[in-house]
């Protein structure tokens, strides 16, 4: 098989509340074929973060946005367009990044995050100058990455409910300091 050249039409997710900025590297096919992020059934980000703040979430976009965005989280990828085989993060070639001051620019970001270590380093390659913001990289949901348990995820991934934690403190004592 075949690397070819995919180009991501997933429209960002996001809004002016965001805080907290989700990258993936690229969608997968299932994700492309569904125009939804982590639509492969295996892949675990969904119930990882479901887990995470102990809440149940819907199978459709439209709740996966809802949850997204009523807890300020932002979601998309760190590359616009290259060439891959498949799903496979460690075949792609020739990247080109997407600009997130899309989302920069609207919503105040505080923390990055990148699920698993491809779009970790795309991000520091590419996209790390532009943001000023060094992203913390968790592991990928992907089941491909079956060494990692569902209970290891969640305890990972439980520094994004924490930096919007900070977010919120940090949000009250700016308020209490300019009343």
């Amino acid at each position: 098989m075949e690397s070819s050249l995919v180009i991501h039409t997933i429209p960002p997710v996001f809004d002016a509340h965001s805080r907290i900025l989700i990258l993936g590297t690229m969608p997968s096919p299932k994700s492309r074929e569904t125009a939804f992020y982590y639509a492969h059934p295996q892949n675990r980000f969904w119930k990882v973060l479901a887990f995470v703040f102990d809440i149940q979430i819907g199978n459709g976009k439209e709740e996966k946005t809802e949850f997204l965005l009523s807890h300020k989280i932002a979601l998309w990828d760190v590359i616009k367009s290259c060439e891959i085989l498949g799903a496979d993060d460690s075949s792609i070639k020739n990247p080109q990044p997407n600009d997130l001051r899309i989302i920069t620019g609207t919503a105040s970001i505080s923390h990055i995050f990148t699920t698993g270590t491809a779009a970790g380093n795309l991000y520091s390659r590419y996209c790390a100058e532009q943001t000023g913001i060094q992203a913390t990289v968790l592991p990928s949901t992907s089941s491909a990455n079956a060494k990692w348990s569902m209970e290891q995820l969640a305890e990972r991934y439980a520094v994004i409910r924490e930096a919007l934690h900070i977010n919120n403190i940090m949000k009250e004592k700016n308020n209490a300091l300019n009343k």
